[in-house]
């Protein structure tokens, strides 16, 4: 998908940065071009001063957005995933999982979760990151309690991942 979102913003480099942004943020846009968050309306400003853009670039992409096909079937329907624990998971007793591997690889999600099936922890949030628009996609398990040993282990014999990181 963010092949064929780059290739309708060639040239207009702005442009993408926004497009990337309201990826990021789950900013869908309506057909009269308006920017939302769920039901929360985004302003073209606030967008602009997040990318680094002048708010007219913004409306710019939200209008052209709206002018393409396949541009406005996915930006038109797209939906924020919601809040990450990460950053507070100390303030919850939880622990997140930082896993690198092959981020085209069959089946990470899995073998990661198993693993941690079989010690009984309880997966609170799953986040995985797009390859095609962060070449270092990771995937973050958030977990109830303290990660042992054991279990990081096992997640590193894991042939498809790189390295694993616990954060408390």
């Amino acid at each position: 998908m963010w092949s064929r979102v780059s290739e309708q913003f060639a040239g207009q480099k702005v442009r993408l940065g926004v497009a990337r942004k309201m990826l990021e943020y789950g900013i869908r846009v309506s057909k009269d071009g308006r920017l939302f968050v769920g039901g929360l309306e985004v302003d073209y400003s606030a967008l602009a001063r997040d990318v680094g853009a002048d708010r007219r670039v913004v409306k710019q992409t939200a209008r052209q957005i709206c002018d393409d096909e396949f541009l406005y079937s996915v930006f038109g329907k797209i939906m924020p995933v919601g809040a990450s624990l990460v950053p507070v998971v100390s303030r919850l007793g939880y622990s997140a999982i930082v896993i690198e591997a092959d981020p085209r690889a069959a089946g990470v999600i899995s073998a990661a979760t198993a693993a941690l099936a079989r010690h009984g922890i309880v997966v609170r949030q799953a986040l995985a990151e797009d390859p095609d628009m962060n070449p270092a996609a990771k995937l973050t398990l958030v977990v109830e309690g303290v990660v042992p040993g054991s279990v990081i282990d096992e997640l590193n014999s894991i042939d498809m991942i790189r390295s694993v990181t616990v954060v408390r």
